[in-house]
C-alpha cells in the first residue's frame, strides 16, 4: 500500500481533516483501490483517525496514502496550526470584547 514506506512526507495529526477535491473526484477510478476509498470516504469531510478506522489500516499507513493523495492534489489536508505557534493577539481581543458584552 505505501511502497515499504513508513512515513509521511507530511506530519498529519491525527485529528487533521481531509476533504477529496474536484481533482480527485474526477480521476478516483483511475485511482488504487485504497486511494478510492480515501476519495470517497472524503467527499465529506473526515480526520485521519476516521480514514484509518475506515480503512482498517494503522495510522502510519492512512497517513502515507493521504500524503501521498495530497502531493497528487485528489485531497486536501486542513491540520492546526502548531501549539506552539503565539495565538492571534486581535483575535484574542475581539473574543474577550465579545465576553465583556455578554
Amino acid at each position: 500500500m505505501t511502497g515499504g514506506r513508513t512515513r509521511s512526507r507530511y506530519e498529519l495529526a491525527i485529528e487533521a481533516l481531509v476533504f477529496t477535491t474536484p481533482l480527485g473526484e474526477e480521476r478516483a477510478l483511475s485511482l488504487n483501490l485504497e486511494q478510492q476509498t480515501i476519495a470517497a470516504m472524503c467527499r465529506q469531510v473526515r480526520s485521519i483517525a476516521e480514514i484509518a478506522a475506515g480503512l482498517r489500516v494503522p495510522l502510519g499507513v492512512a497517513r502515507v496514502l493521504v500524503g501521498d493523495m495530497a502531493d497528487e492534489g485528489f485531497v486536501r489536508v486542513h491540520q492546526q496550526p502548531d501549539r506552539d505557534e503565539a495565538p492571534d493577539l486581535a483575535l484574542l481581543e475581539r473574543v474577550l470584547s465579545g465576553l465583556r458584552k455578554l
